[in-house]
């Protein structure tokens, strides 16, 4: 890394140094500490939030992980998303033999050494991936989630050119702007919207001079927001739902269950094909995103038995009860969640991990469960048309 990487900007008597990092250079921790020795700043800002600070600082973050509440507090798809992700992060730091957040490491201890105070300036992890997570809709996170999958499974190295643009920029940041190209919508809230709330978190940081560690992804925006006035709290608010979706989930189902009974009253017989079929569909598909989990046949039997009703109640979902089951039957032990970090790495751990399997027959059997959704509804539809004008 060059003097290119550093850059200093005065906003009235506070002057910042922004140091732009990249995780594929060893030379980033380097640069780090040399900085901050010499400047002696009064703050030093890095691009962690409380939740990957103490992951960095304790390296044991996974051992503290209730699995039944990650299912409850339904979180169980965007944990699995995280953990896709920092799998891709560590593919690229195994190709190049390095360790990822090293330079966030360093600015962490540069400023213990120098009496700096410590800013932890980047926006909570998942107030992140949930405003991103609720832009996609239920194909894009399909969508999402499978490009994720299979990218970070890839034998594919990484070429020459690149490695060049990983030079310049970081490892994660690089792969949220490729998603970006794919998902555009995901881009305003993994990178446009942290550099917003990274260049107010610079700008209010105790002192009179402020080193900030960002990955140089971000060092763009950061620039071109930190003179301008950002509203955290909007930043930081979780959206809610619209209010047009939370009755098209209710309508649906209601739709489903006039359907049916209105068919069951005109004619019995065509209303126990419709049941059937809304059964089996739902049913089968969900336990066959199950078994493609290799849940544990309980679990399998479970999302059977719970998705024609679970479909019927948006308030409910059939992954949320098999991946309970299977929690309960295959309860995680302490060295699963030791390896996890490992794990992920490859196809065999993740299917081999009991936690990230539980999270696989979560995802996978709501999956299934949808998609009988949809085609169970078109059969009944079906079956109600050709009894009115059959």
């Amino acid at each position: 890394m060059t003097e290119k990487n550093i850059d200093k900007i005065q906003i009235n008597d506070k002057e910042i140094i922004i140091i732009g990092t990249a995780h594929v250079s060893k030379k980033s921790a380097e640069e780090v500490k040399r900085v901050i020795e010499e400047e002696k700043p009064d703050s030093v800002c890095v691009e962690l939030d409380k939740q990957r600070y103490k992951a960095i600082s304790q390296g044991s973050k996974w051992k503290q992980m209730d699995i039944f509440k990650v299912i409850k507090e339904k979180k169980a798809s965007l944990l699995l998303v995280n953990l896709v992700m920092s799998s891709f992060q560590k593919k690229i730091a195994r190709q190049f033999g390095i360790q990822p957040g090293q330079e966030m490491i360093q600015g962490i201890t540069s400023a213990k050494e120098t009496g700096a105070e410590l800013i932890l300036a980047d926006r909570d992890i998942n107030i992140t991936f949930t405003r991103a997570w609720r832009t996609i809709g239920f194909l894009g996170k399909i969508k999402l989630f499978f490009q994720l999958f299979f990218s970070i499974f890839s034998d594919e190295e990484i070429t020459e050119e690149e490695l060049e643009k990983l030079k310049s920029e970081d490892m994660l940041t690089s792969m949220l702007s490729e998603l970006g190209k794919s998902f555009p919508k995901l881009k305003v809230a993994l990178i446009d919207e942290r550099d917003k709330y990274l260049s107010h978190k610079i700008k209010t940081a105790s002192g009179k001079k402020v080193v900030a560690v960002l990955g140089a992804g971000h060092v763009p925006g950061v620039k071109e927001e930190i003179r301008k006035d950002q509203n955290l709290y909007e930043l930081n608010k979780v959206p809610p739902k619209s209010n047009i979706s939370k009755i098209i989930k209710w309508i649906i189902p209601a739709i489903i269950i006039a359907i049916i009974a209105y068919t069951f009253y005109s004619n019995r017989d065509i209303g126990i094909d419709q049941t059937l079929s809304w059964i089996i569909w739902n049913g089968s598909l969900s336990s066959l995103g199950a078994i493609l989990a290799f849940a544990h046949p309980l679990s399998i039997l479970t999302a059977f038995v719970v998705s024609p009703i679970s479909s019927l109640n948006p308030a409910l979902a059939a992954g949320w009860f098999s991946g309970i089951v299977e929690a309960f039957i295959r309860k995680p032990k302490v060295e699963d969640l030791e390896k996890l970090s490992e794990d992920i790495y490859t196809i065999k751990g993740f299917w081999r991990n009991k936690v990230t399997r539980i999270l696989l027959v979560v995802a996978l059997t709501n999956i299934g469960s949808v998609l009988g959704t949809a085609i169970g509804g078109a059969e009944v539809i079906r079956l109600f048309i050709e009894n009115i004008f059959g």
